[in-house]
């Protein structure tokens, strides 16, 4: 199997480090891993501010650039749900996309997880896994456990999983909404912080940096005493 590793844009610019564990972790499982270097933007952001129609080229060329492979992997379960329900290679690549814990589990590499992280763990759960990508406990990859990434972070040794009183509820970046409602934004962000600290969390992990530098820049203003981090860092600490 030949694996297309996608990195999103927010990854690439702000947060090279998950892009970079995530490739690491994924040849750690045996996978045949390759980053295509001349991969760009999904289109995500010119069909989120009412410009779709101009995502053509964008569409072409991440074809052209993604066709050789047999998946398409993502540590963003943003962009993935995006291309699989909007973007002009919807119908091609529906079945070969991926969001990272989704491949994970599909592929039962879970009894190889050998990382250690010992701290109060809470999930924020981005609309578009949980609610595009069906990675919630109504996805027939969570099992008991309700999401995928409980049921991929229950393998990591010494993690504590938090339990939140609402882990359905919006962090409130929702992308452009963040910039046109800054305000509301904010306060659901400070909303949704509130769960995680009355519940004793120490870390936020999610499967989308975009929720996690929205919640995590409220915590620097506000001097929580509380971390972001990509699961994919917890999965394999670069």
């Amino acid at each position: 199997m030949k694996i297309g590793l996608f990195i999103p844009c927010f990854i690439n610019q702000f947060y090279p480090n998950v892009g970079i564990a995530t490739l690491k972790l994924l040849r750690s499982f045996g996978f045949d891993v390759h980053y295509p270097i001349d991969q760009t933007c999904c289109g995500q952001s010119l069909a989120n501010s009412g410009y779709q129609k101009n995502t053509k080229e964008i569409d072409e060329h991440f074809d052209q650039v993604f066709d050789p492979y047999d998946n398409i992997v993502a540590p963003a379960g943003s962009c993935i749900f995006y291309i699989k329900t909007y973007s002009g290679n919807r119908n091609k690549y529906r079945e070969r996309l991926f969001e990272l814990s989704e491949f994970l589990i599909k592929q039962n590499v879970l009894e190889q997880i050998t990382s250690h992280y010992p701290r109060n763990v809470g999930i924020i759960n981005s609309c578009h896994g949980l609610r595009g990508l069906q990675l919630g406990k109504s996805s027939e990859l969570a099992g008991d456990d309700h999401s995928t990434l409980t049921t991929i972070l229950s393998k990591v040794k010494d993690l504590k999983m938090i339990h939140l009183d609402r882990s359905d509820e919006c962090c409130g970046f929702g992308g452009t909404f963040s910039i046109k409602e800054p305000e509301l934004s904010v306060k659901m962000g400070r909303d949704r912080l509130k769960d995680f600290i009355k519940n004793g969390a120490e870390v936020i992990t999610g499967t989308d940096v975009s929720c996690l530098m929205h919640l995590d820049g409220i915590i620097r203003k506000n001097n929580y005493r509380l971390e972001t981090k990509h699961y994919s860092e917890i999965l394999y600490q670069t």
